[in-house]
């Protein structure tokens, strides 16, 4: 009798504790951003005006020598005319171009 008793206590216990602890968020778990918050925070870079400082900031990969060649191959050619335009440019190649497209604009 007394068995019965503490088990039909303990397992609403036990089944309330289970639901609450697997509708907590894990704190271990990251969580991403949605896909508003990275549109609206993602930096859109025009590489017909932006400067050498500007793309080494901005752009992943690209250091103090890449950005001197691009905005000097801009100079020298003038304008680009689309980003893969940027495949011209000495040190620029296809990998880098994809990692950062979504960032690069020319206007």
């Amino acid at each position: 009798m007394r068995n019965k008793l503490i088990r039909s206590l303990l397992l609403p216990l036990f089944l309330s504790l289970s639901v609450s602890v697997s509708a907590a968020p894990s704190a271990s778990t990251p969580v991403s951003p949605s896909t508003s918050e990275v549109s609206t925070s993602a930096v859109t870079l025009n590489l017909n005006t932006a400067d050498s400082a500007t793309l080494q900031k901005e752009l992943s990969g690209i250091g103090k020598a890449k950005a001197e060649a691009i905005v000097a191959y801009r100079e020298a050619h003038g304008a680009f005319q689309t980003v893969d335009e940027l495949l011209e440019v000495k040190g620029i190649g296809s990998t880098l171009i994809e990692r950062n497209r979504g960032k690069m604009t020319v206007q």
